[in-house]
């Protein structure tokens, strides 16, 4: 298979418009501009926010951040971590105008960020965190769309928290949806599924991508079910604005408003979505390396100057913040995206649909919008995720449980922090009892004890190494061997040197072989260096 070079530059005519990839990525940007259609606008009516903003965000996404970045399946646009956020800053800085300033001064920090090399950080997020956050967004995923499955559609299309704005949670909207089953919505829902599971194993008819063929269906269904008594109800439709020529359309824009740039608390805002936006985003792009097929590493400290440029330019154009979104990138991933082009042409297919198509996108029913994120979901938790992890060790499967329970229970920062602190106590426990091994040999009444110390010792190993020599038994030969030892933190050689120079009073010999009184951090290879800051 080919690899396809995240690092390579920004646009490669060769690599982007190649038949073999275009024939790819072409029908998955159909796929991501179906599930970020609702996406878009549920995040910018659940903000508070004009809906227009909300595809102002994922345009800009589409079409600037997946140009700039050098990720090639990741895509970008309003999130539902950044909702809370927003609309409580709407309301505490006195309208939304004065909102999209803090947005372009959160872009101008986060490329700040980037070009001081701060993306690095996303390179320290545990690989079992990171798949418990992506199993916990797939169970999320299909607990969100089940009420809309069903054909209640009282939450905001693709709400990613378990708590909702309207102070019910993701249990009680199923528990309402039950209730009200909608007919035509169920059925609409459940051959929607079936096509999504049978379509791709027909190799002939699995040119035309299976999610298109579902949309398809959804209007055919509606239609046939309306005049009914089991006629669906408008607000069981996408909902997109109408334009009707410019004056609509550039009348829909809320430009900035920078009087507001003397308003001191427009600058915490922008810190805060600067903040949270990062986070989310190099957590999402860890996540979509991970499964992606060809394994590429996507340049972090270039994703914050590519989303960072994104935000500057959606809060002056009057759109919502953004980030990498996990939901969009991983039904980019299922629908057999090659490259950055399936992104860009979902932005461009958002652009178009609102310009000229408006009336016939809202004729599409949420109903098979749903069944497309409920397959996507299982994907992202399936049953084969949770037994593989089983076997990788409670150290790894433990983490991955906590995220998942933690991310359902919270939201998705929380929840990767709660799965974090989780995995340095194992991390934590890992290092105090392997720093070393030792042997013992006896010699008449004497004892002789070699121990040989790791090849990195760090000041986490300083508590176990200082255990095993308080007791070490008096009259004993101790030799101390650190041949293998690249490095060995100063507050470890600071116990050991201790140790040595007051053992005697035990009777006990200590011999230092190959322990040196400093060792500096051993450095990376250049190149290595070179890769991870761009």
């Amino acid at each position: 298979m080919e690899n396809v070079n995240s690092n390579s530059s920004m646009f490669d005519v060769k690599k982007y418009f190649s038949a073999k990839n275009l024939k790819k990525d072409l029908p998955s940007s159909v796929v991501v501009f179906l599930v970020a259609l609702p996406l878009c606008l549920g995040i910018a009516l659940a903000s508070g926010a004009p809906l227009f903003a909300g595809l102002i965000a994922g345009i800009v996404g589409g079409t600037v951040v997946a140009s700039i970045s050098g990720s090639q399946l990741s895509v970008t646009g309003p999130a539902a971590g950044l909702t809370v956020i927003v609309l409580t800053s709407i309301n505490d800085l006195g309208g939304f105008q004065i909102f999209v300033v803090a947005v372009i001064l959160a872009g101008i920090m986060q490329i700040i960020l980037g070009v001081i090399k701060a993306g690095t950080i996303g390179n320290y997020f545990p690989s079992s965190v990171i798949e418990g956050m992506l199993a916990a967004i797939g169970l999320t995923l299909i607990l969100k769309q089940l009420p809309h499955a069903l054909g209640v559609d009282s939450d905001f299309f693709g709400d990613e928290q378990f708590s909702q704005a309207d102070h019910e949670n993701t249990f009680s909207a199923i528990g309402a949806a039950i209730n009200h089953v909608s007919i035509a919505a169920l059925a609409i829902a459940a051959l929607s599924i079936v096509v999504l599971i049978l379509w791709p194993k027909f190799k002939k008819l699995s040119v035309v991508p299976a999610p298109l063929v579902v949309v398809i269906i959804g209007v055919i269904g509606a239609l046939l079910f309306n005049g009914g008594a089991d006629a669906l109800r408008q607000d069981q439709f996408v909902s997109i604005p109408v334009v009707n020529g410019a004056s609509d359309f550039f009348g829909l824009f809320k430009l900035p408003d920078f009087k507001a740039l003397a308003n001191p608390k427009v600058y915490m805002v922008a810190v805060t979505i600067a903040v949270v936006a990062s986070l989310e985003t190099l957590l999402s792009i860890e996540a979509v390396d991970k499964i992606d097929p060809i394994k590429r590493v996507s340049p972090t400290n270039r994703e914050l100057i590519a989303q960072g440029t994104g935000n500057m330019i959606s809060g002056f154009l009057g759109g919502l913040p953004m980030t990498s979104v996990i939901v969009r990138s991983s039904a980019n991933v299922n629908a057999g995206g090659r490259t950055k082009m399936s992104a860009i042409f979902h932005g461009l297919l958002l652009l178009l649909s609102l310009l000229f198509i408006p009336k016939i996108i809202n004729m599409i029913p949420y109903a098979c919008l749903a069944a497309i994120l409920l397959v996507t979901g299982y994907k992202l938790t399936r049953i084969a995720l949770f037994k593989h992890m089983y076997h990788k060790g409670w150290d790894q499967f433990v983490p991955f449980v906590v995220t998942i329970v933690a991310v359902l229970l919270t939201d998705l920062l929380k929840g990767v922090g709660i799965g974090m602190a989780v995995s340095v106590f194992y991390l934590l426990r890992t290092n105090m009892r392997n720093p070393f091994f030792y042997k013992v040999q006896e010699d008449g009444d004497k004892k002789n004890i070699r121990i040989k110390l790791a090849e990195e010792v760090s000041f986490l190993n300083k508590a176990s190494i200082q255990v095993l020599l308080t007791g070490i038994p008096k009259e004993t030969n101790v030799v101390i061997d650190g041949s293998n030892s690249r490095y060995i933190d100063p507050d470890v050689l600071e116990t050991i040197f201790n140790y040595k120079h007051n053992a005697y009073t035990k009777g006990i010999i200590v011999t230092l072989e190959n322990v040196k009184k400093h060792y500096t951090v051993p450095k990376l290879n250049s190149k290595i260096v070179e890769e991870i800051n761009q």
